[in-house]
């Protein structure tokens, strides 16, 4: 057999190979405890056979190869989000699909080949580069289906044990929000590099849970690695999500003592960091001692600035920065925006969104969701509803939810019945807008109507999520949720929240209810 039939043959059985993996699968819920089985369903052991065809690299161990063949049996098997088997039989005949897995698997295939011993027997010469490339492509596109193609790939020529390959593999889940399956890969990896560390720990820092990042933060540094720049990057961006700033300072010292507070992408994240978690002023020092500022540094803490309502330093940190040469972005509008909407500064809003044109920044969604509830809020409501009229781009949810506050807030009933119309078309099981509309009908004194919408609540079974609010006490983040006892000390947090009450009472405050909260007390006793 000449090397073009040897190629063509190998290409075939792999591709059909993993078109036969992706249709059987039987969609449950991907669950952790399903990583320790081991026995196979009779149609997918034949397809995994198939995967026998190519033999496993030199020094790739049987149990590893097992081990990962295991995690895509299991991850196909589920019912994963990403996956509909729908989707998957029209995503794998699509042409762009197919041809994105054809042209992939001609590139690893055409890098050479090994004879071995055996006649019929083939070993694929290593190209872990362009493997790990294209597992790179699908972490970017967030192509959960052809990544897990290129996964059975490795499997199959033993390149999953190559550090690169492994650590594209868990960025992969990581950004697909399949935690489990790229700590599975973490885990199963027999030789773990700084980039591996880094890649577990964004994935876990992009859902916020700072708590684990820092434990696996430690288990690093104890395995006398250091981590690099965009290990502390990921790590920053975790105590960013969660308003951890204990943690986030207790990063910046050992950002410090390794040099790494000059870089200007840890500048940046500092500056996200203490912005977010409410300490302005340790950001604005950051800011103002970085040796160079990019567009980034700018938008940072003009970012920062509105978050906190501090209008007024936000827009003189644009005007500085328009002075000083440098063009603002479409990120940079939203923060200004923002930071008027939160202000209440109408023209200041009017004229900053006019004036994206002249940059050359056409308003997105976000910049008209900005200014439609600027102009609700101050009572605008026909102008707002006027901008969304003339928007080049369909509203979204966000935006009819904006006018439809706004239209609560000031009694424009008929006009908010539209924005709730419009935006149960969008989102038609929203707990929020069902609560909205029955409050914009309860404020007119339209009773029948306010009842109605309830009882569309309850045949549908919606029901409000309570909100909750946090708080960090000796370096750990304690979360309180509306009505949740759970907590052991309840009684002593009720007794202090008590006294509070009445020192505020006794200083002539009266404590405000919203008429939300009125509402839904009196919707669930009932």
């Amino acid at each position: 057999m000449n090397i073009i039939s040897l190629r063509a043959c190998i290409r075939n059985k792999l591709t059909s190979s993993i078109h036969l993996i992706h249709t059987l699968s039987s969609h449950e819920p991907f669950s952790a405890l399903k990583l320790t089985r081991t026995a196979l369903t009779k149609p997918l052991d034949k397809a995994l056979r198939i995967l026998d065809i190519i033999a496993p690299k030199t020094g790739t161990s049987a149990t590893g190869r097992n081990s990962h063949l295991r995690l895509i049996q299991d991850f196909l098997e589920t019912n994963s989000n990403h996956i509909s088997e729908q989707h998957l039989s029209s995503d794998f005949s699509a042409s762009s699909s197919a041809e994105g897995i054809s042209n992939g698997l001609d590139e690893i295939l055409a890098s050479s080949f090994l004879d071995n011993e055996e006649p019929n027997a083939v070993c694929l010469r290593s190209d872990a580069a362009s493997l790990s490339s294209a597992l790179s492509l699908c972490a970017s596109t967030r192509d959960l289906q052809v990544g897990i193609q290129y996964h059975c790939l490795a499997v199959c020529t033993g390149f999953v044990a190559n550090a690169y390959v492994g650590s594209s593999l868990i960025t992969l889940y990581g950004k697909c929000r399949e935690l489990d399956s790229a700590y599975k890969v973490f885990h199963e990896m027999p030789i773990r590099t700084v980039v591996s560390w880094t890649a577990i720990i964004y994935g876990f820092a992009q859902e916020w849970q700072v708590d684990v990042c820092l434990e696996l933060f430690s288990v690093m540094r104890n395995s006398k690695l250091k981590p690099n720049d965009f290990t502390f990057t990921s790590l920053l961006s975790a105590c960013t999500g969660s308003g951890a700033l204990e943690q986030g300072r207790s990063a910046h010292c050992q950002i410090i003592r390794m040099g790494f507070d000059s870089y200007l992408h840890i500048a940046n994240a500092l500056v996200s960091m203490y912005c977010k978690c409410g300490s302005v002023p340790v950001a604005l020092y950051i800011f103002e001692n970085m040796c160079d500022k990019d567009i980034v540094s700018w938008n940072s803490m003009i970012s920062g600035y509105a978050q906190h309502g501090l209008a007024v330093q936000a827009i003189q940190l644009f005007e500085k920065m328009k002075n000083l040469g440098i063009k603002p972005d479409s990120i940079t509008f939203l923060g200004v925006l923002s930071s008027c909407r939160h202000a209440g500064y109408v023209e200041g809003g009017r004229n900053y969104f006019n004036s994206m044109v002249e940059y050359g920044v056409r308003p997105e969604l976000d910049h008209y969701s900005c200014l439609v509830d600027l102009l609700g809020r101050a009572g605008l409501i026909e102008e707002a509803k006027d901008v969304i009229s003339r928007m080049p781009l369909s509203p979204n949810a966000i935006i009819w939810g904006s006018l439809l506050s706004s239209c609560r807030l000031h009694g424009s009933v008929w006009i908010g019945i539209q924005a709730a119309e419009r935006r149960l078309l969008l989102e038609p099981d929203c707990t929020a807008t069902h609560v909205q509309l029955a409050n914009l009908y309860a404020s007119v004194s339209c009773w029948d109507q306010a009842a109605r919408v309830r009882k569309l609540m309850k045949d549908r079974g919606l029901k409000t999520n309570p909100g909750y609010s946090w708080i960090e006490v000796k370096n750990k983040v304690w979360r309180f949720r509306a009505e949740d006892r759970s907590n052991a000390r309840i009684s002593e947090i009720l007794s202090v929240l008590d006294c509070l009450v009445d020192h505020m009472i006794t200083l002539g405050y009266v404590p405000e209810i919203h008429e939300e909260e009125v509402n839904d007390v009196l919707y669930n006793c009932n």
